[in-house]
């Protein structure tokens, strides 16, 4: 048991390099990238078929987007101090402070001015969006979809305490999506109410 606990740890050690690299990679592809407690945000140019928002907003190839990343060595640290259930209930808490700060960014940075809508892609639709806002589209078929799917399953083993066992049942049902939320939603929803006083 000890081995195996052993050579978890090391799998995820080495993981935790790739993310470093792929988080360098992907900030130097960003015009602005920020640390907003268990969110990581990049804003970069969208690429893809339009997408049509609830509230009207239409996101369209070359519109810049806020690219969401959930910090996974956070995330790493709280699997190993406390259950997975738990850690879930903590993620999504802390994913509403990170939002309410990215919010106060994106009134306020002229840097983010021209940020159209906030976007992430992730298996765990179902937990996230509970209560933050987001809506779900599907991503595009092809080679895109087909990597992501792997990189994200894999990643999800790697960082689930019970690993393949409990996973690989349920492999199909893990398709990623992409959440979208609007500027104009987020700013209804995170931004700080100012009160009004009758003098």
């Amino acid at each position: 048991m000890k081995t195996t606990s052993r050579y978890k740890r090391a799998i995820q050690g080495v993981w935790m390099g790739w993310e470093r690299v792929f988080e360098w990679s992907t900030s130097l592809r960003s015009s602005y990238s920020g640390h907003f407690g268990i969110c990581k945000m990049f804003v970069t140019k969208y690429h893809g078929k339009d997408i049509l928002c609830e509230d009207g907003t239409i996101i369209q190839s070359g519109d810049w987007v806020g690219e969401l990343h959930l910090d996974n060595h956070k995330i790493l640290h709280m699997l190993q101090a406390k259950g997975a259930n738990r850690v879930a209930l903590s993620v999504a808490r802390m994913a509403r402070v990170s939002l309410r700060e990215i919010c106060a960014e994106v009134i306020t940075d002229p840097q983010l001015s021209q940020v159209k809508a906030l976007q992430g892609i992730t298996l765990l639709h179902r937990g996230i969006i509970h209560g933050l806002g987001f809506e779900i589209h599907p991503l595009e078929g092809g080679k895109f979809r087909a990597l992501t799917t792997s990189y994200l399953r894999i990643l999800l083993s790697v960082f689930h305490p019970s690993s393949r066992e409990r996973i690989d049942p349920h492999a199909e049902k893990l398709i990623p999506m992409r959440l979208v939320l609007s500027r104009d939603s987020l700013i209804d929803r995170f931004a700080e109410k100012q009160e009004e006083y009758v003098v």
